[in-house]
């Protein structure tokens, strides 16, 4: 990412750095997340997102595995091998 006059280089593209990116939201509160915001962000298909709200501004990033929250994570104890063949038949 390098920064050119009034311009952002992002993988070889241009885009206005000091715009405003904008996208509609749908009636079924969907929205396509612009290309720009895509490349910066390095989001590809399956990715998760992070949604921060902070002082009525949301701060959008793309969330790392570590920092989302499984809530199956707590049961990891009964993975074992152990625990799969006792409970194969079920």
């Amino acid at each position: 990412m390098t920064t050119e006059g009034d311009f952002l280089t992002l993988q070889g593209i241009s885009f206005p750095s000091a715009s405003m990116i904008t996208s509609k939201l749908t009636s079924k509160a969907q929205t396509t997340i612009p290309r720009s915001v895509r490349i910066a962000l390095d989001l590809r298909e399956g990715d998760e997102l992070l949604y921060e709200i902070v002082d009525r501004r949301v701060v959008l990033t793309k969330a790392s595995r570590g920092l989302v929250d499984d809530p199956y994570r707590t049961f990891d104890e009964w993975r074992s091998e152990a625990d799969a063949r006792g409970y194969a038949e079920l």
